[in-house]
């Protein structure tokens, strides 16, 4: 009898401490540790980001899927103005710009919004843009319209000028990461391709009206795989001549990438064709309205010039041959690697679980960013660059390359524990 107590006391404790472990699996994080996650993905000061981080590692009992479960989830959104906003200000590598938002007056922090960013043409500011859009956008999407000097939106400052404004207003209001869209008008226009192109995995989808591109950037348009786009112009635009947009469409084509082009032949009293009709507006909203990012799709395009190594997604180029650089103002045709639109260039598909293949050109070293939802870590993974095999064998998540990736990227769905940095062999 005492045997059989005895046993049953120790069935009793054992089945005790395992509903314990189970238990605290499922405990949420500490409020410290939130507090310290968004320390370090929010805060300008290195210093203590820096800080941050290390409690964040030197913590044991801090995991992976802990730490992408508060990046997703646990952002606290505190109370903020709502209505119009004409005249907020931004700083960008020390140099302020205006800013003009527009809020629903019923914005509740609870649910998340779409964002659509807009870009002013020549002469114009982000402010007397704000009037044509917010009435048409209704209750579900945060208007923000930054202002550049002279509508240059197709510089460096004002590629920066845009990131930016998105995370500020991303870190500010509740706002889908997966719903932000990308449009403008003439030099906007302009600048929507430009910035939409270098940095397509942030956007549900670009709009450019009235626009065009040289010829020089038409490579990039590679980079919108994934991108739906709507595109708006005037047959009779005198500014900016519609065969612009024509040519483009035609690229698009050839591509087998899908679009929405509208040509209208509507004149405006002051600017003639070259002008975005209100009678527009609706159908590119109905647009929006259908319009979700993928952000971690299977299949991705990279183009590059040497002064854009940014992460692409789950890509990076990080190394390559001699190629074109663009100057600040992005469209500089001094170098005459531009006018041969010499660039680098990698195609890569997750074509079976755990295999990845890669196609590169000019590229010496590339990076892929992984995580689960792409393969299974558990499990050998294989690469091919340029047919052979360049990895082969296991890939560990680290916590570290999370949260630095994360606060790189300031996009909490498209989260990479996983960094693999590809050597590409030379041809024989």
């Amino acid at each position: 009898m005492k045997r059989r107590h005895l046993v049953g006391i120790l069935v009793m404790v054992l089945a005790s401490l395992v509903s314990h472990e189970v238990d605290a699996a499922d405990v949420p994080p500490s409020a410290d540790l939130k507090t310290q996650v968004f320390r370090y993905l929010d805060s300008t000061d290195m210093d203590e980001a820096a800080r941050a981080l290390q409690t964040i590692l030197s913590d044991p009992s801090v995991t992976i899927d802990q730490t992408i479960r508060i990046i997703q989830t646990e952002r606290d959104y505190a109370p903020q103005p709502t209505g119009t906003i004409p005249d907020e200000r931004i700083d960008v590598r020390g140099r302020a710009y205006h800013l003009a938002l527009s809020i629903p007056p019923t914005y509740q922090p609870t649910e998340n919004y779409g964002l659509v960013v807009c870009l002013h043409g020549a002469g114009f500011t982000g402010e007397a843009y704000l009037e044509r859009w917010q009435v048409r956008l209704g209750k579900d999407y945060v208007l923000a319209c930054p202002t550049v000097p002279t509508g240059a939106w197709f510089t460096r400052g004002a590629e920066e000028l845009v990131l930016a404004t998105i995370h500020s207003v991303q870190r500010r209001y509740h706002i889908d990461p997966d719903r932000v869209f990308l449009t403008g008008m003439s030099n906007g226009g302009i600048g929507t391709w430009v910035i939409g192109m270098h940095d397509a995995p942030l956007f549900a989808g670009l709009a450019p009206m009235a626009s065009g591109l040289d010829k020089v950037l038409m490579p990039f348009l590679a980079n919108l795989r994934s991108m739906p786009i709507y595109i708006i112009h005037g047959s009779k635009d005198e500014v900016m001549p519609v065969e612009l947009s024509r040519s483009i469409t035609k690229e698009l084509t050839r591509l087998g990438y899908p679009y929405v082009y509208r040509e209208h032949d509507r004149e405006h009293p002051v600017a003639g064709g070259h002008f975005f009709p209100r009678e527009e507006l609706p159908e590119l909203v109905t647009w929006f309205n259908a319009q979700r990012r993928n952000p971690l799709p299977t299949t991705v395009t990279l183009v590059r010039e040497a002064s854009h190594f940014q992460p692409f997604g789950w890509v990076r180029i990080d190394a390559t041959d001699s190629i074109a650089a663009f100057s600040e103002d992005l469209v500089s045709k001094k170098d005459d690697l531009i006018k041969r639109r010499e660039y680098a260039r990698l195609d890569a598909s997750i074509v079976s679980p755990n295999r990845i293949e890669v196609q590169t050109e000019r590229v010496q070293r590339y990076s892929l960013f992984l995580n689960e939802q792409l393969i299974d870590s558990s499990k050998p993974l294989v690469v091919l660059t340029n047919g052979q095999v360049s990895f082969e064998g296991s890939v560990t998540p680290s916590l570290e390359t999370l949260l630095r990736q994360t606060r790189l990227r300031q996009d909490s769905r498209q989260l990479f524990p996983i960094q693999l940095v590809i050597q590409v062999q030379k041809q024989p």
